[in-house]
């Protein structure tokens, strides 16, 4: 039992870290997320650069002990990320390069929001005014 906890620790830490790093493309179309997704992406981002780990991961290598299995080093991207993305270890510069990606996708996307409800309340405005496009 404490196996399948410790599974689906992982799988939610995945799930909150595609969350921190996209989930501004949700907030394209739920705008009121960005009440979720801006401190997610804030906790992502302090993580990385500050070399936290995050409280998961020890949750995880708690439930892993309780199931009698082993517990790993490192933190999450350490152990189940980057193996995938990087062929090497995580130093202190990959984990600033993370934080930079998670800072610029962000930024990117959050733009192309504001730049969208700009558009519809210019469109708002044009048709209140009865302007006809």
């Amino acid at each position: 039992m404490y196996s399948l906890l410790a599974d689906a620790v992982i799988v939610i830490h995945f799930l909150f870290i595609a969350f921190v790093v996209a989930g501004g493309l949700f907030v394209l179309r739920w705008p009121w997320l960005a009440w979720l997704h801006l401190p997610a992406a804030l906790w992502g981002t302090v993580i990385e650069f500050a070399g936290w780990i995050c409280p998961l991961t020890p949750l995880e290598n708690r439930l892993r002990l309780l199931g009698g299995e082993s517990a790993y080093s490192g933190d999450f991207i350490v152990q189940y990320l980057i193996p995938v993305i990087y062929p090497a270890h995580l130093t202190v510069s990959i984990q600033y390069i993370l934080g930079g990606v998670v800072i610029v996708v962000n930024l990117i996307i959050y733009a192309l929001i504001i730049r969208k409800q700009a558009a519809l309340r210019y469109r708002g405005k044009r048709r209140n005014h009865g302007v006809n496009n």
